[in-house]
């Protein structure tokens, strides 16, 4: 397995037909037996029952088992690693609900396959090597920083590594510098323009692609950006996940919103029934699972997302010469999901109809109040100055549109445009429970 070198032609557009199944099931192959073969007590356990010899194709994908989240949990802190780990030079981390953080280790290879990934995606966003990159992805252990970093510098970009946090200097930079190309969280990009605006120096900013992940965003939100920008900007979203390898697994592109591109010669995409684990059909709407086709230290076989999404069928083809797996942007995730009086309401469908609704802000939190015996859903969002003294007739229109859309009734309670924190390092937090008299909007 080749380490990619800097300076080797990016591959952009993917292969197409019987040389891509060909090429991703010797790949599969290829990584059952290297997990079979690796020592690993883990997955000597799981693969017990599997041939290595046996899986020679796709068609034997369905026989292979599921990794899920819980697996690196069990495994913490280093028992999914495949590679000696002198053999390693990367580690990374996400926070963890148990407590302990979900650790993933990368080789030399696994670090070059990263930044490739993440060049692909800035070349389907409209990046070109001479750009500067504003990179306003978080450092360190979080995997975003550092992956568009590295894909910047694969691409030949000048990177620039403000990390999240500081408007006054991120600005300045954005200013100074001129950069063409920003990458950062959905709400920490919307916080930057608003601040702009404040200080009378957008329209000296010359951003015009947004490449935004790490957190969920609707189309509604989009066009909330796009418009904190004004003209000429876009909004791009770019999909990743640490255990799968970080940002660069699946990117939108201008030419073809709606639908990212998963980069299927590295990371082979599938979607199954999140109750029965069953493939559904192209087009179908389910949970999303991920092989990693190239990794070394830290492989998954079948990895459970829990994100909602569709692989987009053939008979919707997206660009010309473009041959990547098309994906729909992701719905919501299945764990994400609130049972409200024993219906199932995704916070991306609240955020939906907020954006939708132009005497709304772009802030909003949603509280899930479980002080009673059964729990109740409300909504705070900024309302936006041209509202004005329609503020009564708007809450009115939210709680009914909102009861259509969710089946059940939210209590609406709109703010002053501007009065609801702002977050400007890591991710937002839309969605807060209320178990006792304190707000947890307070």
């Amino acid at each position: 397995m080749p380490t990619l070198q800097t300076g080797e032609p990016l591959d952009a557009a993917g292969l197409a037909g019987d040389a891509k199944k060909d090429l991703q099931g010797q790949l599969l192959s290829d990584l059952v037996v290297r997990l079979a073969g690796s020592g690993n007590s883990f997955w000597e356990e799981r693969l017990a029952d599997i041939d290595p010899g046996s899986v020679t194709s796709l068609d034997d994908l369905g026989r292979l088992p599921f990794t899920v989240k819980q697996d690196l949990r069990e495994q913490y802190p280093l028992g999914m690693v495949i590679s000696p780990m002198e053999a390693t030079t990367r580690l990374h981390a996400s926070s963890g609900t148990s407590g302990k953080p979900t650790i993933v280790v990368y080789t030399p290879h696994d670090l070059a396959v990263w930044a490739e990934v993440n060049a692909r995606a800035l070349v389907l966003a409209g990046a070109r090597p001479g750009d500067i990159l504003h990179n306003g992805y978080g450092y360190g252990l979080f995997t975003g920083g550092l992956g568009l970093h590295y894909g910047g510098e694969r691409l030949g970009c000048t990177v620039v590594p403000v990390s999240g946090g500081n408007t006054t200097l991120q600005l300045q930079l954005l200013e100074d510098l001129g950069s063409r190309i920003m990458s950062a969280t959905p709400s920490f990009s919307l916080v930057l323009a608003e601040r702009a605006r404040e200080r009378g120096i957008l329209d000296r900013l010359r951003v015009e692609v947004g490449i935004l992940g790490a957190e969920p965003w609707s189309e509604g939100m989009r066009d909330r950006i796009n418009e904190a920008w004004g003209g000429g900007y876009t909004a791009l979203d770019i999909y990743g996940l640490s255990e799968v390898i970080g940002p660069g697994v699946a990117m939108e592109a201008p030419d073809d919103l709606g639908a990212l591109n998963v980069f299927d010669d590295h990371f082979l995409p599938e979607i199954v029934d999140p109750e029965t684990g069953e493939t559904v059909p192209d087009g179908e709407y389910g949970e999303l699972v991920l092989t990693t086709l190239t990794k070394e230290a830290m492989p998954v076989l079948r990895y459970r997302t829990g994100d909602i999404t569709r692989i987009l069928p053939e008979d919707q083809p997206g660009v010309p010469g473009r041959h990547w797996t098309r994906i729909s942007r992701l719905t919501g995730r299945a764990d994400d999901m609130l049972v409200i009086r024993g219906i199932n309401v995704y916070p991306r469908e609240i955020e939906t109809v907020l954006m939708d609704d132009p005497d709304v802000g772009a802030n909003y939190a949603i509280v899930v109040d479980r002080r009673g015996t059964m729990a109740e859903i409300r909504v705070r969002a900024e309302a936006t100055a041209e509202a004005g003294n329609r503020i009564p007739e708007v809450t009115e229109r939210l709680t009914r549109v909102l009861a259509d859309r969710i089946r059940i009734r939210a209590g609406v309670e709109m703010v002053p445009e501007g009065s609801m924190p702002r977050t400007e390092v890591g991710k937002v937090k839309r969605v807060f429970e209320q178990v006792d008299d304190t707000d947890p909007l307070a």
